[in-house]
């Protein structure tokens, strides 16, 4: 297939852009590259080093003879993004060109109103584009859990059966997000599901999971391939964070009791997810959603999982909680449907103490590399 990934030089868009290459579609990656100037914005960095965009798909080129194609813009810019569809002409759109940060949302003013804008302009731009342009073009969007939040009852994969005076339907999830950024894929949801009821598009909203991991069999092939790792308190998520701090010798810091519950999965099983969904394309006319996580765990959970794995590589790490800069249920209920994937072809790859060893030892190997300011949350909701 002629697969467009935006966002493509980050977190999840460069493995997967690697990964859809490497199983043999034509590839062509759009991005501002606006999640490097974040780094220096913020006075952070990735704790491994990453080349550019430019070096990483010539190096690509060079070891597996295959070209991936890059388009710098804005996808809040119609006439560009009109222009690379136009020349691309894709079959699936994959979405990741968003801010994807709650704390960077929750800032102030000024990066809440840029973190919707970016985020709910670029995807409407997106609809009008394969709307006008490729209208046979499968979207996948990603989203993320965080738009259902922490009900007291069973999640289910996007839609749920109602019963209400003596009628029943099918509705959309109920969604009670924790951040701008949270609101912003709400709002994504609710845009790409008209487009689908009133224009006949077709589009997949993957609500992922907390990420982790590092490497791929593509970005291992090569260092200058290597994905990058965030650990600060803006973007790095808990577990990397909590890695971090023991490899260095500090605390790991739990935020408040550390009972809120999430859905996790591995890299590996991002590409996979983008992979399935590509090969079993929504219908025109459907807005289908995929809970996209393979496991639940708590902060707690991580916090001793990471206490364990450094404590067995010799690195002592003592846990403290710290009072949450969030506001957020603590002590929750949390169980997620995930079962649509898995009937697709998902075979999940879990946290286990090896794949979290795998991890820890980079940290290692790089925590020269560590921005110790940057390790506590200094942004509060």
């Amino acid at each position: 297939m002629n697969i467009l990934v935006a966002g493509g030089d980050g977190f999840c868009g460069w493995p997967t852009a690697l990964y859809l290459s490497n199983q043999g579609h034509e590839v062509s990656i759009v991005d501002k590259l606006i999640r490097r100037n974040w780094d220096e914005e913020l006075g952070s960095n990735s704790l491994t080093p990453i080349a550019t965009l430019d070096e990483r798909v010539n190096r690509w080129k060079t070891i597996t003879g295959k070209t991936i194609r890059t388009f710098q813009g804005d996808l809040c810019d119609y006439a560009f993004l009109s222009d690379v569809i136009k020349q691309t002409l894709p079959d699936v759109f994959v979405h990741f060109a968003e801010q994807r940060s709650a704390p960077y949302s929750m800032m102030d003013r000024e990066h809440a109103v840029f973190t919707q804008v970016n985020n709910v302009v670029g995807t409407l731009n997106v609809i009008y584009a394969v709307k006008e342009i490729v209208p046979d073009c499968h979207i996948i969007k990603l989203g993320t859990m965080g738009e259902y939040g922490t009900p007291n009852i069973d999640i289910e994969e996007g839609f749920l059966n109602v019963r209400h005076n003596g009628r029943e339907d099918v509705l959309p999830f109920p969604k009670q997000p924790g951040s701008m950024y949270h609101l912003s894929k709400v709002h994504d949801s609710h845009n790409l599901m008209f487009a689908c009821r009133v224009w006949g598009l077709r589009v997949t909203d993957l609500n992922q999971g907390v990420v982790y991991g590092l490497h791929t069999n593509e970005t291992l092939l090569d260092p200058i391939l290597v994905n990058r790792l965030d650990y600060d308190g803006v973007f790095g998520t808990a577990l990397n964070r909590f890695l971090i701090q023991a490899a260095i010798g500090h605390d790991i810091t739990v935020y408040g009791e550390g009972g809120q519950t999430r859905g996790f999965l591995n890299l590996v099983d991002t590409v996979r997810c983008i992979e399935i969904a590509a090969n079993n394309p929504a219908d025109h006319g459907e807005f289908r959603v995929f809970n996209q996580f393979t496991e639940e765990f708590s902060v707690n959970d991580l916090a001793a999982k990471a206490q364990k794995i450094a404590q067995n590589e010799g690195y002592e790490a003592n846990i403290v909680h710290l009072e949450n800069p969030r506001v957020e249920k603590e002590q929750h209920y949390y169980h997620a449907a995930h079962t649509k994937l898995v009937d697709l072809g998902l075979s999940p790859n879990l946290l286990t103490d090896d794949v979290l060893r795998t991890i820890f030892q980079t940290v290692v190997q790089f925590k020269s590399r560590v921005l110790h300011q940057n390790v506590l949350p200094k942004i509060k909701w």
